[in-house]
C-alpha cells in the first residue's frame, strides 16, 4: 500500500501519518449511466457520479450555446447600468452590519475562559465581512460605478484590508473569467488529469486516485475540505495552486524569478508592485496594534475573521465552478459563452445572499456580463434563465451538501475519447 503514496504531491506527505487505510475498496460497477451526448464509454465514465444538475452540463452541445447577441437582447437593458449612488449604499450597508458586529466584539473579554465566544465571533463577523471582498471584486470588474478612480480607491483600499493584492487579483481573475473550465488556460479550480500530459493537462490524476482509494470517500473528503478551505486562498496567491499548466508556478506578490512570470505581462508588473504596498501599509498597521493592544486581540477582532473570508472565498469560487457533472474543455470544445455557461448557481438563502451581494446565487450572469452590477443580478439571471434552458446551470442541492459531495468526488478528470471534454472520476462510486 506504501507504494500507492509515492509521487504525491509533498504536500500531501504527512497524512501518511495520519491515515491509515482500513477498508478496502469494492470494484465499481462497469459504468455508471448517465445523460450523456454522443454514445457513452465505459472507460470513461465507470467511475462517474451524477450530481443535483443529474448530467444536464454533459449534454449541452456547442450547438446549444447561444451567441453574445442573442443574450445580450434578452437581458433588459437597464441591468447594465451602474449607479455610483446605490453601489455606495450597498458599500454603507455592509459597513454599518460590521460596525455593530464588531461593537459586540469589543465587549467581549480577551480571556481564555470566552475562546469559545470568540471563535463564534470569528464565524459572524469572517461572514458579514465578506460582503467587503463582494464589493472590491465588483469594483475589479467594474461593475461598481461609471468612476473609475472612485471604483478603483475602494477596491484597492477594501481588498488590501483583507490582505488579496487588488491588481494582481484583478490580472489573474480576468484571465478566470476568459477561460472558465479550460483545461489547459484556466486559472482557478483546474483539475489533475487522469493520463496527464504535463503541457496542456496537468498531471497526477492516477496518484490522487490511488490516494482516495487509500483513504476512502469521508476519510479523503475531510482532506479535501481541510487543504481547501484552510490553505486553498494562501496556496493560490503564492503559487498559482489550482490554476492550469499555462501560467505555470506564479505568485501575486512577485512577478519575477523564480516564479513564472507569464501571468505578468509588462504593463502588470507595476500594478504587482502597488498591491504589495497596500498589503504592506495594512501589516504595518497591524503589527502597530499587535505591539499597542497585544496580539490576542489583534486573532480575535482580525485574523480569526478573516480566516473565516478565506474560507467563504474558496467555498464560493470552488461551487460556483465545480461539479461532478460539470466537465472542463480543451481547445477543441471552449468558448468564452461556453465556458460561462459552465458556471453554476446554487440556493445559498435569504440571508447569506443579502449579507454577500447576491454572489453565489447569479454567477452565471456575472460570467457572461461581469460589469452588471449585483443588484440587477438577479432580474438579469432570471431573463437568462427563462430565455436559455438548456444551458443555464442551477443546482439545487443544499450547500453543506453540494460541499461535502466535490470534495469527495470530484478528484480528478479524464478525457473523452473523441471529444473536447474531461469529466470527473472518483474510485469509490458504490461506497455511500
Amino acid at each position: 500500500m506504501a507504494k500507492e503514496f509515492m509521487g504525491l504531491p509533498n504536500g500531501l506527505a504527512f497524512l501518511r501519518r495520519f491515515f491509515t487505510p482500513s477498508e478496502s475498496v469494492r470494484a465499481p460497477p462497469p459504468h455508471t449511466p448517465l445523460f450523456f451526448r454522443g454514445t457513452p464509454n465505459p472507460k470513461n465514465i465507470r467511475n462517474f457520479r451524477l450530481s443535483g444538475l443529474k448530467g444536464k452540463a454533459l449534454a449541452i452541445k456547442m450547438s446549444d450555446i447561444p451567441s453574445m447577441k442573442a443574450i445580450t437582447e434578452v437581458v433588459p437593458k437597464h441591468c447594465f447600468a451602474r449607479k455610483t449612488s446605490t453601489s455606495l449604499a450597498y458599500l454603507l450597508q455592509t459597513v454599518a452590519i460590521q460596525a455593530v458586529i464588531v461593537a459586540i466584539g469589543l465587549a467581549i473579554p480577551f480571556t481564555q475562559a470566552m475562546i469559545p465566544v470568540w471563535i463564534l465571533y470569528a464565524f459572524i463577523s469572517g461572514t458579514t465581512a465578506m460582503g467587503f471582498w463582494v464589493i472590491a471584486h465588483e469594483c475589479g470588474h467594474g461593475a461598481f460605478s461609471d468612476n473609475r478612480t472612485l471604483q478603483t480607491v475602494i477596491g484597492y483600499l477594501l481588498h488590501s484590508f483583507l490582505l488579496v493584492p487588488y491588481f494582481s487579483w484583478q490580472r489573474s481573475h480576468s484571465i478566470h473569467h476568459r477561460f472558465t473550465n479550460h483545461i489547459t488556460d484556466g486559472e482557478t479550480h483546474v483539475p489533475i488529469v487522469v493520463g496527464g500530459n504535463g503541457i496542456s493537462e496537468k498531471v497526477g490524476g492516477e496518484n490522487e486516485l490511488a490516494l482516495s482509494r487509500a483513504l476512502g470517500k469521508t476519510r479523503y473528503g475531510l482532506m479535501q475540505l481541510l487543504l481547501h478551505l484552510g490553505f486553498g486562498w494562501p496556496a493560490y496567491l503564492l503559487t498559482g495552486s489550482t490554476g492550469g499548466p499555462k501560467y505555470g508556478t506564479s505568485n501575486h506578490f512577485w512577478p519575477r524569478e523564480p516564479f513564472s512570470k507569464r501571468l505578468w505581462p509588462s504593463n502588470w508588473v507595476k500594478k504587482v508592485w502597488i498591491s504589495d504596498l497596500g498589503i504592506a501599509l495594512v501589516l504595518i498597521g497591524l503589527f502597530i496594534s499587535g505591539l499597542k493592544y497585544g496580539i490576542t486581540p489583534l486573532i480575535a477582532m482580525y485574523l480569526g475573521p478573516l480566516l473565516v473570508v478565506n474560507c467563504w472565498l474558496v467555498i464560493y469560487t470552488w461551487l460556483h465552478h465545480t461539479d461532478t457533472d460539470v466537465p472542463h474543455l480543451s481547445n477543441s470544445d471552449f468558448s468564452f459563452i461556453r465556458g460561462a455557461f459552465l458556471s453554476i448557481d446554487r440556493p445559498y438563502g435569504k440571508l447569506l445572499n443579502f449579507l454577500h451581494h447576491q454572489i453565489g446565487s447569479s454567477h452565471v450572469i456575472h460570467h457572461i456580463f461581469p460589469t452588471i452590477p449585483h443588484y440587477h443580478a438577479r432580474e438579469a439571471t432570471i431573463a437568462i434563465k427563462k430565455a436559455f434552458p438548456k444551458t443555464y446551470l442551477f443546482n439545487p442541492v443544499p450547500i453543506h451538501k453540494a460541499l461535502w459531495n466535490i470534495a469527495c468526488n470530484c478528484i480528478a478528470v479524464k478525457p473523452v475519447e473523441h471529444d473536447g471534454q474531461y469529466i470527473w472520476q472518483n474510485a469509490y462510486t458504490n461506497q455511500k
